[in-house]
């Protein structure tokens, strides 16, 4: 589906909080950037020579078998939260990362960061707001295991959940050149594509170079 940045502003001001709302379109965004993240991340382990680091921090023993886009999906479905709960979500994983440098988004610890600071942002923005038990049952978690990484984030982000309207409207111009002709929303698909399409050829390659050995 095209998202154009001005389709994309008018759905985050004049969003419809009616139970039947189609998906916000920041989600596709906000989850297209983080998968952007993840891939960079794991290029950069890969040029290294080494895994990911891992960090205890929101961290699981096996990571999901749920896309980023299926899991904010789900937090919709059943919290109904409104656009701007998804751009202050993104605004406290920036702070979260900036505040520590050691801390990389992973296939690991991403969908756990992800109901975390949903939860929080939820909570700053919305009036009325589900309890902690109930987003946990909507991440897939325990309730104790949700309210300690809660505590956790909000201390390793130093307590700022303050989101002024400036910041606010810069990330929202963040998200925007995100979805301009031309930007990276679009380019990192295409890149994502091509590396999908490089690693398909080469197991083709491998495998054909295994059988001609045999043959020989």
């Amino acid at each position: 589906m095209a998202i154009s940045p001005r389709k994309l502003r008018s759905d985050l001001y004049s969003y419809s909080y009616q139970s039947d709302a189609n998906t916000p379109l920041v989600i596709s965004v906000v989850a297209s950037l983080i998968e952007r993240t993840m891939a960079r991340n794991e290029r950069i382990a890969n040029n290294c020579g080494g895994a990911l680091s891992r960090t205890k921090v929101f961290d699981c023993h096996e990571a999901p078998d749920m896309t980023i886009q299926s899991y904010l999906e789900r937090i919709f479905r059943y919290t109904k939260a409104g656009p701007s709960v998804y751009v202050v979500a993104y605004v406290y994983i920036d702070r979260f990362r900036q505040a520590n440098p050691g801390f990389r988004i992973s296939p690991w610890n991403v969908h756990r960061l992800l109901i975390t600071t949903m939860m929080v942002a939820s909570k700053y923005v919305e009036d009325m707001n589900y309890r902690n038990s109930y987003f946990a049952r909507v991440g897939g978690l325990r309730t104790k295991e949700l309210n300690k990484m809660e505590v956790e984030l909000l201390f390793m982000m130093g307590f700022k959940l303050h989101v002024n309207v400036s910041v606010f409207e810069s990330y929202c111009s963040h998200l925007e050149r995100e979805v301009s002709i031309g930007g990276g929303y679009h380019i990192e698909r295409t890149i994502r594509c091509a590396e999908k399409f490089n690693s398909t050829q080469n197991q083709a390659q491998r495998l054909y170079n295994h059988i001609a050995r045999i043959m020989l």
